[in-house]
């Protein structure tokens, strides 16, 4: 069918496995961050963003640009539907709310195994040819990246103090979305504290080494 949507699909009475598989394969994973973060509250566009950028932005971002057209999708699929709310002095604003339909489709994609993808990190594809490089500029490179690391790294341990004294009962259960916010958090602890550690021993190694050797490997 050209226009594959959850009302084309009910309406024509062809609401199959086979659509509803393809229909998944439709949903980008921002799709699905949208709804994980509708499942908490109604956002509207604009709250949304600023939840991408704050809450999830340790684990996942998405421009600003991005955020309405997967809206605007979500919405023709059936995941997810707005009301108009005014504002005085303002213009209204759309409020985005997700379905049933929407609720449903995120429990199962959350244990669906990931889509295997490439890993791309520029800063150690630069560590793979640092031993060409000029060693102060390199020690240097490490140290503003370890700084920057151990910077975020303090941001998010502050995180961590506030939701252990203001959730400390709702992190007891793994049924709250607390302890989910509390979950992703620590992992981005985990690897801010590592990536800092790397950094640092990066920069100690190659403060510590001889000339620089100028070749191929």
């Amino acid at each position: 069918m050209s226009i594959l949507t959850y009302d084309t699909l009910k309406a024509s009475g062809l609401y199959v496995k086979s659509d509803i598989i393809e229909y998944w394969r439709s949903m980008t994973t921002l799709g699905y961050a949208i709804l994980g973060l509708l499942s908490r509250e109604d956002l509207s566009g604009y709250d949304l963003k600023q939840r991408m950028a704050g809450r999830v932005g340790y684990f996942w971002s998405a421009r600003h640009s991005q955020i309405y057209p997967e809206l605007a999708r979500l919405e023709d699929g059936g995941y997810v539907t707005h009301s108009v709310v005014e504002q005085r002095e303002r213009p209204d604003k759309k409020v985005y709310e997700i379905t049933a339909r929407g609720l449903d489709d995120l429990k199962e994609w959350v244990t669906r195994p990931p889509v295997p993808r490439p890993t791309r990190d520029e800063l150690t594809l630069k560590a793979y040819s640092v031993w060409l490089a000029d060693r102060e500029e390199a020690t240097r490179l490490f140290r503003e990246e370890e700084l920057r690391h151990e910077e975020q790294l303090a941001h998010y341990e502050g995180l961590r103090t506030w939701m252990e004294g203001e959730w400390r009962e709702d992190l007891t259960s793994t049924n709250s979305p607390e302890f989910a916010s509390y979950a992703t958090l620590r992992r981005g602890i985990s690897y801010e504290r590592e990536y800092a550690g790397w950094c640092r021993w990066m920069a100690d190694s190659i403060e510590g080494r001889g000339p620089t050797r100028v070749g191929k490997e």
